[in-house]
Order: C-alpha cells, then structure tokens, then sequence
C-alpha cells in the first residue's frame, strides 16, 4: 500500500492553525442559518455543519473520529452550543441523510460507478509512463477533481491502482522475454552466478560507477562496455516499452542483490529487471566513456599547451640574443647610411669630382658596401650565419599558439594497437611461426627488439647474411640474431659458430649493435 503522505489525497493537517480556522472552518450565518433548518438536535446541527465545511475544505466525507477536536471545538463556539455538545457519529440512516444534504447544498450528484470509471480510465492512461504508485493516485486525483466527482477513499484508489498496475506490468514482462531467446537468457542468466571465490557475481559488477579518467581506466570502461553490448541488444528487447518504465525497472533491479532476485518467482518479471538494468548501464557506460574521452582529450591539450609554454621559456634567452643580434645589425645599417659631415676647414683637393650625379652614384655604392660589410661583422660577432639560422628555426617553430604539433607524443599511448605499424610477436618458439609467411615485415623478438625490413628477403633485412662465404663472421647489421631467426625470416640455413652464439647472444647484443 502507497503511503498517503506521498500523495496529493487531501486530509487534515496534524496541527490546524488558527488562520485555518478562521478562513477554512468557520461557517457563516447563512450556512448556520441552513443547517437549523434541517436538524432537530445540536448534535446533529454540530455534525451536519462539520461535515459541510470537511467537505467544502477536502472534498469528500470524512469519518467524524477523524475530525481534529480543534475544528470540531471551534465550529461549536462560532454556532454559540454549549460544551456538552460533543461531535459524535450519528445513527445510519441519519448520517446518509446528512451527506445527502451537502451534496445538494454543494450540487453534486454521487455517482460511484462514474468515479471509478474516470479514475480508472485516468489510472490506465498514466501507467503506460508512470510506475510509482504514488504518482498514478495523484494523477487520478487530478482527473476526478477536474471532473467535478466526489472523491472516493484512499484505500479504493490505492487498490484500483495496484490492480491495474499489476495488470499492464505483466503485459510488459511478457511482451520482453518474448524478444529474447535461449542464447541471450543463457548468458543473462550467467551474471547471477556468484565465483566462489570473490563472493561476487557479474549481476553485481553491473553496479559498479565509473572512477577517475585515467588512461587505464578509460580502457578498462570501453572493455566493460564491449562486455555489455556482447550480452545483447537490450534497445531491441526493450523497444516500445516507456523510458519511465524502464528507469522503474532498473531502479528496483539496482537496490536487488543476487538471492532477492533469485526469489522472484515470475521468471519474465526477474528477466525484465535484468535487461532493464542492462539497458540503464550500456546507457550509462556510453556517457561515462564519451565524459572520459572529452577528459582525456582535455588532459592531452593541457600537457601541450604546458610544453609549448616551456619551449617557449626554455627559448627566452636565445630569443632575447637573437633580438639582440637583430639590434645589432640595425645599428650598423644606421651607421652606414648616415653621411659623415665634411670638415669645412679642409678644401676639396684638385682631382675631386663636382658632379652631383657621380657623387651620388659613388655614395650609394659606398653606403651598401658599409651597410654589408658592418651586417657581416654583427653577424660573425654573434656566432656567424649557420649558428644564428639553426637558432632561428628552433626558437621560430614555437611562435604563436599552435601546441597541436606537440600533441602527437602526448597521444601516442592512447592509440590502439589497429593504428600502430604491423608487428608481430613471437617469443621463443616464434621462428616456426615466421616459417613460409613473406607478409611479416616486422618482428617483435623476446627481448622487444624490432628488425626492420622484410624479413623474407635477406639482402634487406640483414646487410651481410651468415650463410655467405665467410660463415664464421658475425653478423654486421644485427649482431645478436640467433641463427633459428635467420633461418625462419630467409628460408636458407645460416647458422652462427657455436662460441659466436654464446658471445652474441644475447649477453653482449647491445654493445656489439653499438659498434
């Protein structure tokens, strides 16, 4: 039974203040005036008169036992009834005759086939979105006060709400595990069983919330939602089913451990539960991912922006020389062309030219040549032309505010394997699976080691093969290579000396690449 708190069903409040009194519970003159003339007794005028104003403030009959004595005190002092006058329940036929009275005081016609028709029809309706019990009451409330009816008891309400919404509930289960067949209920039926080891079952794995966007546990997200949607299609199994019958189901299927479960007899309704709380958390793992990645991403251009801002300090100093240099050569191009002021004391000598036009041919021949060879002197005074270039470009390539070359280092742990360049593992017992396969271009040794080229063709892939005419020689590209390698990736026996392959292999293979 849905509690009555969680509803709208009108009743009397746990203490009646005095503005309520006043305003709700007073009847007036006319009203008293009304009641006289249709009661013999003050008991009876005191009862008809409770009974008007419960109606007119609830909107249906109350029992007198559970008027408040407030109300009942304070309409017996505003009609001037002694205090002996008590509110107490009248005889059958007296109380029917009552209610009777009110009704065609207040024109209303009780119908109750009437009432339970709208509400039922009203309950019918909003069940096919609606689950709690709660709600579908407030929903039939509303319909029955906008039709005008008198309100029925609660416990009516709440039992055509329960009939009802049993009735389309099992319509739902039924229609549900009709869509799923043997494979999918198998494998649904799985998630209850409990290991025995961790004492927790996959049903309760479900449950678990989304942690910290990390690298790791964003995989371990998109695994878990690979995991969910290989279970099955639960949009498929769920379709035309309400979202607020799903989320009820789900609700109720999250606060349900594994043995509660278990003790659903309806096995359609314990399906439905599980695919309702299947469907919520595929539905919610899809967010959980897509918030995830749109972190990830976040952190990503974070570091960029924090490393494009530390080349760009790491640059500073080199940047502040280069502007220095730049100065530099702006004040020799200065220097040069502004013409030196001639002494007046000295005459012109007798082979100097007084053409304008020569002079000025001459002093700009003279300015560029100056200007070039003081550019010169700055530039060889701060490191000469290819050290300033090779300056100029690193500090250059970090101008602006594009931080999205450097992203790539920053992203690389995040790409699938699907998106690295093809490799192929093999461990110890690998060189028989390289056998007769031409495609493998590269190979992952043991020890993470990874030989370029294409590994069926001996002349690419090692410079000098061992099998050649001097077969005591190491190898000189991959000095390390066991002969079982060489072997598998070239189709022809060459094989190391004994002491060779103890020497190389694989004690000193670094070394000996190195060299």
């Amino acid at each position: 039974m849905a509690s009555i708190d969680r509803t709208a069903y009108p009743r009397f409040a746990r203490a009646v203040s005095a503005r309520e009194l006043a305003e709700v519970f007073t009847p007036s003159a006319v009203e008293v005036e009304w009641a006289r003339g249709k009661t013999q007794d003050d008991q009876h005028l005191l009862a008809l008169l409770v009974w008007l104003k419960a109606y007119q403030r609830l909107g249906y009959f109350p029992k007198l036992k559970d008027v408040p004595a407030v109300v009942s005190e304070h309409i017996r002092e505003v009609i001037g009834l002694p205090e002996g006058v008590a509110l107490e329940d009248a005889a059958e036929r007296s109380a029917k005759r009552h209610r009777s009275f009110v009704r065609q005081r207040m024109g209303v016609t009780y119908d109750a086939a009437r009432v339970r028709e709208v509400a039922d029809e009203a309950i019918r309706k909003a069940v096919q979105a609606k689950d709690n019990p709660a709600d579908l009451i407030n929903v039939a409330l509303e319909e029955l006060v906008r039709a005008e009816c008198e309100l029925p008891g609660y416990t009516t309400l709440d039992e055509m709400t329960k009939k009802i919404r049993t009735e389309v509930n099992r319509g739902f289960f039924t229609l549900v595990a009709a869509r799923v067949d043997a494979g999918a209920r198998a494998r649904l039926a799985r998630l209850l069983v409990v290991d025995p080891i961790a004492r927790r079952s996959a049903y309760d794995g479900l449950k678990d919330v989304a942690q910290a966007a990390s690298l790791n546990k964003f995989k371990g997200r998109l695994a878990f939602l690979r995991e969910l949607d290989a279970l099955g299609p639960t949009e498929a199994w769920l379709e035309g089913i309400p979202p607020g019958k799903i989320a009820h189901f789900a609700g109720e299927a999250r606060v349900t451990d594994v043995a509660d479960l278990r003790k659903v007899l309806d096995e359609d309704k314990r399906l439905t539960l599980i695919v309702s709380l299947l469907h919520t958390v595929r539905t919610g793992v899809r967010d959980d991912v897509v918030t995830m990645f749109c972190k990830r991403i976040a952190t990503i251009h974070k570091k960029g922006r924090d490393q494009l801002e530390a080349l760009r300090e790491a640059h500073r100093a080199e940047s502040e020389r280069l502007l220095g240099v730049f100065g530099d050569v702006l004040d020799g191009v200065r220097e040069a062309v502004t013409p030196a002021e001639p002494d007046a004391a000295d005459p012109p000598t007798d082979g100097a030219s007084t053409d304008p036009a020569a002079s000025a041919g001459s002093g700009s021949g003279d300015v560029a040549e100056r200007a070039g060879r003081l550019v010169l002197k700055a530039l060889e005074d701060a490191g000469g032309l290819d050290v300033l270039a090779v300056a100029h470009e690193a500090v250059s390539a970090y101008h602006g505010n594009n931080y999205l070359p450097l992203l790539d280092q920053h992203y690389r742990s995040h790409r699938s394997r699907a998106d690295r360049p093809p490799r192929r593992q093999v461990h110890r017992a690998g060189p028989r699976v390289l056998r007769g396969r031409p495609e493998a271009r590269h190979v992952t040794l043991s020890r993470s080691r990874c030989l370029p080229g294409p590994a069926h063709r001996c002349e690419t892939a090692f410079t000098t093969c061992p099998a050649g005419p001097s077969r005591r020689r190491p190898h000189p590209w991959v000095p390390w290579v066991a002969p079982a390698w060489c072997r598998a990736a070239t189709r022809r026996r060459c094989s190391f000396p004994r002491h060779d392959r103890h020497r190389m292999w694989p004690g000193r293979q670094v070394e000996a690449a190195r060299r």
